[in-house]
């Protein structure tokens, strides 16, 4: 059997390439790292994670976490390396990053079925091929896409990483550790701000100084990764009902709901870098340390890794792709990841699981796997490939996109949601 080319070594690419060699297909991985980088990548390790160490939910009655347990039944490399270096972060399944990465790297390069060539792809090979470039895809890369498929459309959205501090230079006088509402175990640091320092912050951040990034635009930013500045600048309270809002969370000084506060989430097993939750931007450095530092818990604060703005790359997918990322004019191409238009470490990951799958199933002769909309899998790579969808925007996995529960539910939201996770993984097709 012909090896299946894997472009790219992220968590969509490595997660494609491992399900199709568990199932006995060999894979060319092509991965441009080390030879080449883009500037929001900081190792030459696979499945770096750029954005944030959060997976988001581990709950099933969150969409997120009900994907994340499918992936496991199904086998997926990418949560078994992050189960097994996970970090405390409450009721959502956060990582060592670089720990994550290496184990990630470790297994990949380890199967006898995998082979790993290193350089960028400027030309799409011949056979069967996976596009798992994710939304970092290089210029090359994409200009072999546009040029394969001139009508497949490509967009541009930017995308924004959070600052990462060190745990030692937190003022712990101005902070405490706690979990919104006392959920799970107090893994968040919580740095308080009275309303005069908001305010003062809230100035400042509004009219920092932005570093350049071309093309950049209020309205081109994603909304599910909105730069803190951004979000700033919409309002004097938008950040109070965002990433510094204070509900659920009570400052032992003062046994009050403070204010405003910003919440920092572990980074690292060890415990000795934080990032601050919600507070991707792209100011510039220096602006980011004055600004932030404007915050009584990180007056002092040194900051191991500020925060970067990139481009993120994404297809015109409905219509385009079919309900196992198939191009639908050429089904012997596939794509998984971001550039697929889904959005999130978790999604990527899954439509790399269900293109590996459905891929070395057709390749061995046997049926297609039926992973309906009433899986979060399924759910997602139909929305992604329905052409009735005309304002397609990256999607996060969530019930919205899966067929509600037919009957009223007593108990409210969190009730529905079980009952729609359950009927999940009852759905879920053993393979």
């Amino acid at each position: 059997m012909e090896p299946v080319t894997v472009i790219g070594a992220g968590l969509a690419g490595c997660e494609c390439a491992w399900q199709l060699a568990r199932r006995g297909v060999p894979v060319t991985l092509r991965e441009m790292k080390p030879e080449k980088a883009t500037p929001a990548h900081h190792s030459p390790g696979f499945a770096e994670l750029v954005c944030s160490n959060s997976l988001r939910s581990d709950q099933i009655e969150n969409a997120v976490g009900l994907l994340k347990e499918e992936l496991r039944r199904l086998g997926s490399l990418i949560l078994s390396c992050a189960d097994a270096h996970r970090v405390e972060a409450g009721g959502a399944l956060a990582v060592d990053r670089e720990a994550f990465s290496a184990a990630v790297t470790e297994k990949v390069k380890g199967h006898p079925l995998i082979t790993v060539v290193e350089g960028e792809v400027t030309e799409l090979p011949e056979g069967e091929v996976v596009i798992a470039a994710g939304p970092l895809a290089s210029d090359g890369l994409t200009a072999a896409i546009a040029r394969a498929f001139p009508g497949s459309g490509t967009l541009n959205f930017f995308d924004a990483a959070a600052p990462l501090v060190s745990f030692e230079s937190v003022d712990m006088e101005h902070a405490w550790f706690a979990s919104r509402y006392d959920k799970g175990t107090a893994d968040y640091i919580n740095c308080a701000l009275s309303q005069e320092e908001y305010l003062a912050f809230w100035q400042a951040l509004r009219t920092a100084e932005e570093a350049e990034v071309h093309g950049f635009e209020d309205k081109q930013v994603f909304e599910g990764c909105m730069p803190v500045e951004v979000m700033a600048r919409r309002g004097e309270d938008t950040l109070r009902y965002g990433p510094l809002k204070p509900k659920g969370l009570k400052d032992p000084r003062t046994e009050r709901e403070p204010y405003a506060v910003v919440q920092l989430r572990k980074d690292n097993a060890q415990g000795s870098v934080y990032n601050l939750v919600g507070f991707q931007t792209h100011l510039k450095w220096p602006e980011q340390r004055r600004v932030f530092s404007m915050i009584p818990a990180l007056r002092h604060a040194e900051f191991l890794r500020y925060g970067v703005m990139h481009r993120n790359t994404y297809l015109k997918s409905p219509g385009f792709l079919d309900r196992y990322y198939r191009v639908k004019d050429c089904p012997r191409i596939s794509f998984a990841g971001q550039i697929t238009g889904v959005e999130g470490y978790v999604e990527s990951a899954a439509s790399g699981c269900l293109v590996g799958i459905e891929l070395a199933r057709r390749l061995l002769g046997q049926v297609p796997a039926d992973f309906p909309a009433e899986t979060a899998i399924g759910a997602l790579a139909l929305y992604v490939s329905n052409e009735s969808v005309t304002d397609f925007q990256p999607m996060n996995i969530n019930f919205g996109i899966m067929p509600p529960w037919p009957e009223r539910v007593k108990g409210g939201k969190r009730e529905k949601n079980t009952l729609i996770a359950n009927r999940a993984l009852a759905a879920l097709p053993q393979l």
